[in-house]
């Protein structure tokens, strides 16, 4: 049995009913911050720019705006949750390295808490009332 279904079988006897609104908060921030950037789209740019990231700004700002849209969809679904969250976990690892001070405080705290988010629910998985259990249940 592969590491993947010794957690779904783990997290099938332990995941408490309330984790569900927790996973949704969570995609839902993270689809929030992703129509953010769409709104800002320059500021991110700038914000790369100034990094180290700077040839492939206008690129990495695309990705990372995809990745928060995509990744936060699929989570507050519960569907593919495992998945969605390790494609969050560079972007948000990338935003406490490459975070400037003005923005230190609120972003770094932000973007540390939806780290342990993310971990939280990669153990977990999408939980009871998710796709992810759906279709596990529901083959056809």
């Amino acid at each position: 049995m592969g590491i993947l279904q010794h957690l779904q079988k783990w997290s099938d006897s332990h995941h408490p009913r309330w984790l569900v609104i927790l996973r949704v908060a969570l995609g839902l921030s993270l689809f929030v911050k992703g129509i953010s950037f769409i709104r800002n789209m320059g500021d991110l740019e700038l914000l790369l720019s100034q990094s180290s990231l700077r040839d492939f700004s206008s690129w990495i700002a695309l990705v990372i705006t995809c990745i928060h849209l995509l990744g936060g969809f699929l989570i507050i679904i519960g569907l593919l949750t495992r998945w969605a969250v390790l494609i969050q976990l560079p972007v948000l690892l990338g935003a406490i390295f490459f975070i400037h001070p003005p923005f230190a405080e609120t972003e770094f705290i932000f973007a540390l808490l939806l780290i342990l988010l993310l971990i939280l629910f990669f153990v977990e998985g999408g939980g009871p009332f998710s796709l992810d259990n759906y279709f596990l249940k529901h083959p056809k």
